[in-house]
């Protein structure tokens, strides 16, 4: 097939190198899909007929990254390229790992272990595309494919299940009919798949360029195993003036609403679950949430725990959720006080989801919330020019100064300190240590 890709010169040398010594070698698998779309691949991975040994014995730095599986990392000019040998996979017993890999010298045999057609194809600068399976075509076509036979592919490993979605949501492309319906015929296989591994997906589909392509976990039962919640919020009308829609079809509003950040489009996604345990209707008919941030905060800290994912998001997602609702009059009084529970450099991104939040309600809300906010804006813009204090840390007394005024330390100094910050909140011009020391003195702070 006529294709003519640019590759970075050290992966020529590598391929000069193999090619050399009688071995064959390509460029494999991803890196070849997004050369081909004109996207830079992150990684430049290499396939060959030589066996680990012998990739080894030809360049002097290599380190053995997954020696059982052929896998030698190739060092050259500080960067490292992974040179794999072709091989079959032997049985898969756990649903995601082989048994056993076999080598072979069958560069063919090597590509049809592979998952999606888009992902199987091998180039080489001197013999140009192998493509065996047609995932040029279904490049052209915008289609996710399994090679060979779906359930073949998806009973193999069943993190290829999300691997299909994920990529739909980061190359815009729909998933063949057939790879559909064996995504949603294997979704229990998930079970069997690691937290971490899960999480990696499921981040990748949301911080994607479509983060709309969530809902085909919905839609092929996947949620179903893995976040049942998303199905419930999908079957939970709002039956007020504030929403237009249920509450799952709101989430994925806001999702679609936030810049691709791990901890802005998670917290957009979870913002809203609470709801679920929350909800009551009023004698005229209208549904209540109240309280379902700080339920929404208490749900995500524990899903994402069992995701494993790392305690600086947990906590920065479950900071923006607990607030996301959070009520401003547009006075600077009022800012400041929800400026003092999240902090300045955090307030931007909570005015972010509050306002993407806005956007995904009703046309009566978002006339009532979007002046607000951007009244709340400006007076951030003063705040932060005036340098208001709106924390301890910015306190113009601490724990020194008030021992030195003769306060002895302990309990009764700590909420002291925090009478004298919610005064200053109020009255930021009275943040001068001379003012706060007579406030403490006083008692009247």
């Amino acid at each position: 097939m006529s294709v003519s890709l640019t590759i970075p010169e050290n992966v020529k040398i590598i391929l000069k190198a193999l090619n050399s010594a009688g071995h064959e070698a390509y460029i494999v698998g991803g890196c070849v899909r997004d050369a081909i779309l004109g996207r830079t691949p992150g990684d430049w991975d290499i396939t060959t007929s030589a066996m680990p040994e012998e990739v080894k014995a030809l360049f002097r730095r290599t380190v053995d990254t997954g020696i059982k599986h052929g896998t030698v990392t190739v060092l050259i000019g500080g960067e490292g390229y992974e040179v794999t040998t072709y091989r079959i996979d032997g049985e898969y017993e756990d649903g995601r790992h082989p048994k056993q890999v076999t080598f072979t010298r069958s560069l063919s045999e090597d590509l049809l272990r592979r998952d999606f057609t888009i992902n199987a194809m091998a180039y080489h600068p001197g013999t140009g595309l192998v493509d065996l399976f047609g995932g040029k075509e279904d490049l052209d076509a915008r289609i996710i494919r399994a090679v060979g036979v779906p359930d073949d592919r998806f009973d193999e490993d069943a993190l290829r299940i999300l691997r299909a979605v994920r990529f739909s949501a980061q190359l815009d492309f729909g998933i063949e009919p057939a790879t559909m319906k064996s995504i949603a015929d294997h979704a229990e296989n998930l079970r069997l798949i690691s937290a971490e591994r899960i999480r990696v997906e499921l981040t990748k589909t949301l911080i994607s360029d479509h983060p709309e392509k969530f809902m085909t976990f919905h839609e092929t039962g996947i949620t179903s195993v893995l976040f049942p919640e998303f199905d419930q919020m999908l079957a939970m009308p709002q039956e007020n003036p504030w929403h237009c829609c249920d509450v799952g079809r709101h989430t994925m509003k806001v999702v679609c609403g936030v810049p691709a950040d791990t901890v802005l489009r998670w917290t957009a996604l979870l913002h809203d679950v609470g709801k679920l345990w929350t909800k009551t209707i009023d004698e005229e008919g209208k549904a209540h949430f109240y309280g379902h941030a700080k339920r929404s905060a208490e749900f995500a800290e524990g899903f994402l725990r069992d995701l494993k994912f790392d305690n600086h998001t947990i906590d920065m997602v479950c900071l923006f959720t607990r607030h996301h609702d959070a009520w401003f009059d547009g006075s600077d009084k009022v800012t400041r006080k929800v400026i003092s529970r999240v902090g300045k450099e955090n307030f931007p991104a909570l005015l972010m989801i509050a306002r993407a939040d806005a956007m995904a309600k009703s046309d009566f809300a978002k006339a009532q919330l979007l002046p607000k906010y951007d009244t709340v804006a400006e007076g951030f813009r003063r705040i932060i020019a005036a340098d208001q204090c709106t924390s301890l840390k910015e306190l113009a007394v601490n724990g020194g100064d008030l021992i030195k005024a003769g306060i002895k330390p302990g309990k009764e100094m700590g909420e002291l300190l925090q009478s004298l910050l919610t005064h200053v909140i109020d009255v930021p011009e009275d943040n001068v240590k001379e003012v706060l020391l007579e406030l403490a003195l006083s008692g009247r702070s």
